[in-house]
């Protein structure tokens, strides 16, 4: 009887380990909610904490119930956001006065509390929830910048694919052991750099003539790319010029020469010190494209380095 409850005791532990390291390695799991969170310390507007979280593949946490809230008071403790409060996914930003969280649950169904004097919606502009360390809560302009949590619900189908992430969008290709994502929703540079860091990712750069193959390739498969974008054939990758005209280097301070692949397309660059960031043409070759266009884009994910991680 002893050896089956210690063997019980043992399973027990060993699962609670692996799903507390599925989803993501920046993201603790809490059994008492259900879900993964993670406090993000630098501040943000909230319409930007809300697109990161869903860009991590969370929500923007709202205290739904007295055990979140306290959750959320508890990780507050000892950081900056302990004196400024968070931003909550509770919101009104789609009818004024109409506060909801993210999940759409009414503020009046959260055992929350304002703080003094509040609401006062303040020129008529107040549309997103602080809390406090306290858990008291506040109405504040959506623009102000605060730190902010996100949360993932658990759910039965939580599984880690070989790239280490549950966004099946994401698939590794053994000549080069990386894992790549081609992005059909356009955006310019530095959203694009956003999106594939939010992804646990980075905006792809190419090593080697056989990895600009690999892209290449990819960029093929989807012969529409992105809608509403200012061009179907070019995509932004992991290149800058840093405000250094024509010296094309890698986001990880590499110059493309010394990272292991340097070929643009003919005629190209064309506008050197006024098109700074870096594209590939269809044809896999690189392109000088306009950092404020809006582009189907590519993310490169390391296997080994969140293997490294999850250690």
């Amino acid at each position: 009887m002893e050896l089956i409850c210690s063997f019980c005791f043992f399973l027990v532990l060993a699962l609670s380990l692996v799903e507390s390291r599925q989803f993501r390695y920046d993201y603790k799991y809490n059994q008492d909610i259900q879900g993964w969170i993670k406090l993000h310390q630098v501040p943000s507007t909230w319409k930007n904490a809300r697109l990161r979280c869903q860009l991590e593949g969370a929500n923007l946490a709202s205290p739904q119930n007295l055990k979140f809230a306290t959750i959320l008071k508890n990780m507050l403790k000892n950081t900056h956001a302990e004196r400024t409060g968070i931003f909550t996914g509770i919101h009104a930003t789609f009818s004024n006065g109409d506060f909801q969280s993210i999940e759409g649950i009414p503020l009046t169904k959260m055992p929350l509390q304002w703080m003094p004097f509040e609401p006062d919606n303040e020129n008529n502009n107040e549309n997103c929830i602080v809390m406090h360390s306290n858990g008291t809560i506040a109405d504040v302009n959506c623009i102000e910048v605060f730190p902010y949590v996100c949360y993932r619900k658990k759910s039965r189908n939580e599984v880690l694919t070989e790239c280490g992430t549950v966004d099946r969008d994401y698939n590794r290709d053994p000549r080069t052991g990386s894992c790549y994502k081609f992005h059909l929703i356009a955006r310019n540079w530095t959203r694009a750099f956003m999106t594939c860091a939010a992804e646990g990712a980075y905006l792809a750069i190419i090593n080697s003539d056989a990895e600009a193959e690999i892209l290449k390739e990819l960029f093929a498969k989807y012969p529409q790319a992105a809608r509403f974008t200012n061009s179907k054939d070019v995509a932004f990758v992991g290149v800058h010029d840093w405000g250094e005209r024509n010296v094309w280097t890698t986001i990880h301070g590499q110059t493309i020469e010394n990272a292991g692949f340097n070929t643009f397309e003919a005629n190209q660059p064309d506008a050197s010190g006024v098109q700074s960031c870096g594209g590939l043409f269809r044809s896999g070759k690189l392109d000088d494209a306009w950092c404020h266009y809006r582009l189907a884009f590519i993310c490169e994910k390391s296997v080994d380095s969140l293997l490294d991680e999850n250690e």
